[in-house]
């Protein structure tokens, strides 16, 4: 592997982060909306999930999204027996979203792209010291 593909692996990386970062942040942003109506029911958490592909051009692997999965767990309750989307019990189903763990998962891809900047900054200082041998 040479220092370019070191360069396309870690942009790679970074937008993959990227894009989970904005998963976390839709999910917090919606940590609190609940339906409108007693039919509805409230968002449900996303998730991202990766994959390795093989870039045939570069001959290198590097990662992608595979998709966004809705999370299936459970939707929490809150009682509120005059919203109008509470069922016969008086409940009002919110989102599945625990902000603890998104903000886990927001520092985790954070750290990522981190360490993927650091990656880039490397390899770009090392072709810049290899031209400036050149010259």
């Amino acid at each position: 592997m040479d220092l370019l593909d070191s360069l396309h692996i870690s942009a790679a990386g970074m937008r993959t982060q990227g894009y989970r970062l904005r998963i976390v942040a839709e999910n917090l942003a919606n940590a609190e909306s609940v339906a409108t109506n007693k039919d509805g029911e409230p968002y449900r958490r996303q998730m991202v999930t990766f994959k390795n592909v093989m870039d045939r051009t570069l001959g290198i692997n590097t990662v992608q999204v595979d998709r966004i999965v809705l999370d299936p767990s459970e939707f929490g309750k809150h009682f509120s027996p005059n919203h109008p989307a509470a069922d016969a019990t008086g409940y009002v189903k919110t989102p599945n979203v625990n902000p603890l763990i998104e903000m886990t998962d927001m520092h985790e891809a954070e750290r990522s792209y981190q360490a993927n900047m650091k990656v880039l900054e490397a390899s770009r200082t090392m072709l810049q010291r290899t031209i400036d041998m050149l010259r």
